[in-house]
């Protein structure tokens, strides 16, 4: 009996120490995830039990106690999974639905956020990566069933060295593509995102981007929310590869297994400039030129080709793999025909001067600049005619002018194109401007340059050297000319200059002339009134001596009558006279000094000068001396003076009797 009894509390210790050994303790921070070892079922397929079948059980143990029957059940521990602020977990499912052949992600159901692996299963939850993503947050997963993939560590319960490799390998490709973290575009950085999905069917043959997801492209979010819910994109038939649709401004969780995001700058349109959008998707359209227009496609926006509408000056989240954007400018921009010099837009610097051929046979090289203005509202057909402004100048505008300045050339000499630089820019500005307008464009201005010689050639410089140096003589004569002109100013403000220092002097002199006239006039005033008494005495006096001459004449002709004559009355009063004038001079009438010389025979009479020369007169004006000295008859000018002399007098008394009679 005691061995009886020995045995069996052996056997009840055995049994209680059984019974304790199945007793399990899991800590508040970590899972128990349970495998059965052996039962009355076994495991047919798949690697969680959902029936009891012995294998590893869909449930987990949470922390605190837990009893399980010992040997059937083994507990393996494991981490809660925890997924930081801002950070993003990924999860592969080992257990599940196959994927589909041209399926990359497996599709989510509703599973609570993978923690009931009955309901995963049971639903149709596939095996593989999962579309649905971990946010924030700690989750008691069982780590059997799912992987979880963070940027700390990777959570799950090892099986193989093949499935550990695929997911480390899993875990870089993440990692590379930043998958850990959140897309985030800052309004400042002025980015787009460019989504690339790679999962859900293929573009169809002829398409390179993806279509706006949905019936209304402006509503499409309600079906995805810009991607970051995968099921709905796929299940709205989006289509793997690029997408149209692009994201903005935000924070956006996307799973990177599903779709990579790529960051590209906005489409800016600067002020003074418009965008010209050739699309390269899109529904065909109607083609808005017309049918006789053969220069390409212009359509509606939205549709492939040129849109009819340019995009004004601003911002815009345009996708660059859908299509591209032609800045045009709208601003007058110029297009420089010389080498080394290049205009703000670029358009220019393929070209060089315009070689050229004069009627004289010169070759210049002539420098050209000309502005074009391009109205913003025929920017597209431009670039549906010539694809880009750069093409447009270097294929049709560079021929175009250079032709038109070598016709202009073979018309004029080297002289005349030097000189008339002028109208000929003003020519070609009007002629030229039909020829722009052809090509939707508006020519502002043409400006011409100096023709040059080409290298090595200096005919040119020489002739315009001789031209300088004759301008310069022109220069020279006119500034002479100025000069000279410039002396005489000078001469006249020093004139001016000494008159007006004078002016005080000539004022007062000027003056003086005034006094001087004013009393002149008086003095002549009085003169004349003198005069005229002089001439009323000198009247009275006349007609006096006039009578008395008249008497004293006839008298004289009485005695001249009884003295023998007028020679004899001439010859006394010119000896007379003559006394008198040696009286009044007192020179001696006999001379002081006698000078004597005798005659031809020795001793004749002296010859008397005086004696001769008045002899001599006296014969020149009296005409009717004889030699004896006598007259017999009265001289006929005495006669003539004697009848003069009274008929003035007659006259004189004539003229006083008729006044006497008046008064």
């Amino acid at each position: 009996m005691e061995l009886f009894g020995t045995i069996c509390l052996g056997g009840l210790g055995v049994l209680i120490l059984v019974l304790l050994t199945g007793i399990r303790f899991i800590p508040n921070n970590r899972i128990g995830v349970v495998e059965k070892r052996f039962g009355f079922k076994t495991l047919k397929s798949g690697l969680i039990a959902l029936s009891g079948e012995t294998g590893f059980q869909p449930q987990v143990l949470r922390g605190g106690l837990h009893y399980l029957m010992p040997v059937q059940y083994a507990v393996h521990m494991a981490p809660l999974v925890t997924i930081t602020q801002g950070k993003i977990g990924y999860v592969f499912a080992r257990d599940g639905m196959p994927l589909e052949p041209a399926q990359v992600l497996a599709s989510n159901v509703t599973a609570n956020n993978f923690q009931d692996v009955t309901s995963f299963l049971k639903s149709g939850g596939q095996k593989g990566p999962q579309r649905l993503i971990l946010r924030e947050g700690t989750y008691a997963f069982n780590l059997m069933q799912f992987v979880v993939i963070t940027e700390e560590r990777v959570y799950s319960l090892p099986l193989s060295r093949d499935e550990t490799a695929v997911i480390i390998r899993m875990a870089e490709v993440i990692k590379e593509r930043d998958g850990f973290r959140p897309v985030i575009i800052k309004d400042n950085d002025d980015q787009i995102g460019i989504v690339t999905v790679h999962d859900g069917p293929s573009l169809p043959q002829g398409e390179i981007i993806a279509p706006v997801v949905g019936d209304n492209p402006e509503k499409s979010d309600e079906y995805h929310n810009k991607f970051q819910d995968a099921d709905r994109f796929l299940k709205a038939n989006g289509m793997r590869g690029r997408q149209l649709q692009v994201l903005v401004e935000g924070t956006y969780y996307v799973n990177r297994l599903f779709a990579t995001v790529e960051m590209i700058q906005k489409t800016i349109i600067d002020v003074g400039n418009v965008g010209v959008v050739v699309s390269y998707t899109g529904e065909q359209g109607v083609d808005l030129s017309g049918v006789e227009y053969r220069h390409g496609e212009l359509v509606t926006r939205g549709q492939r080709g040129v849109w009819s509408e340019a995009l004004l000056p601003g911002k815009y989240p345009f996708n660059t793999y859908a299509g591209k954007v032609i800045p045009v400018p709208t601003t007058n921009f110029i297009l420089k025909w010389i080498k080394n010099e290049v205009g703000s837009h670029n358009f220019d610097e393929n070209l060089s001067e315009v070689a050229l051929i004069t009627k004289d046979a010169f070759e210049p090289t002539l420098p050209l600049s000309v502005v074009v203005h391009i109205d913003y509202k025929k920017a597209p057909l431009v670039i549906q005619r010539f694809g880009d402004i750069k093409k447009l100048v270097e294929q049709t505008l560079d021929p175009m002018v250079a032709a038109y300045f070598k016709n202009i050339a073979q018309t004029r000499t080297l002289i005349q194109l030097l000189q008339e630089r002028s109208n000929i820019q003003q020519q070609s500005s009007l002629e030229m401007k039909t020829k722009f307008e052809h090509y939707n464009l508006e020519l502002e201005e043409v400006l011409i340059g100096t023709p040059s010689s080409p290298t090595g050639d200096k005919q040119i410089e020489t002739i315009l050297t001789q031209l300088r140096q004759r301008q310069v003589a022109e220069e020279q004569v006119e500034t002479y000319s100025q000069q000279e002109k410039a002396a005489v100013k000078e001469r006249e403000l020093r004139e001016a200059e000494s008159r007006a220092a004078m002016q005080g002097k000539m004022t007062e002199a000027e003056l003086s002339i005034t006094i001087q006239s004013n009393q002149g006039k008086a003095e002549y005033e009085r003169s004349i009134q003198q005069a005229q008494q002089i001439r009323a005495l000198a009247e009275a006096e006349a007609e006096k001596v006039a009578r008395v001459g008249i008497a004293q004449a006839l008298a004289t002709e009485e005695q001249v009558r009884a003295y023998g004559g007028p020679q004899f009355q001439v010859t006394q009063q010119v000896l007379n006279r003559f006394a008198e004038a040696i009286q009044v001079s007192g020179v001696d009438v006999v001379p002081r000094v006698v000078v004597g010389g005798s005659g031809e025979k020795g001793g004749g009479q002296s010859a008397n000068i005086m004696e001769a020369l008045l002899t001599m007169l006296l014969s020149d004006r009296f005409g009717g001396l004889t030699k004896e000295g006598e007259s017999t008859q009265r001289s006929p000018d005495v006669e003539a003076m004697r009848e003069k002399i009274l008929k003035d007098m007659q006259k004189k008394d004539d003229k006083d009797k008729g006044e006497g009679k008046k008064a």
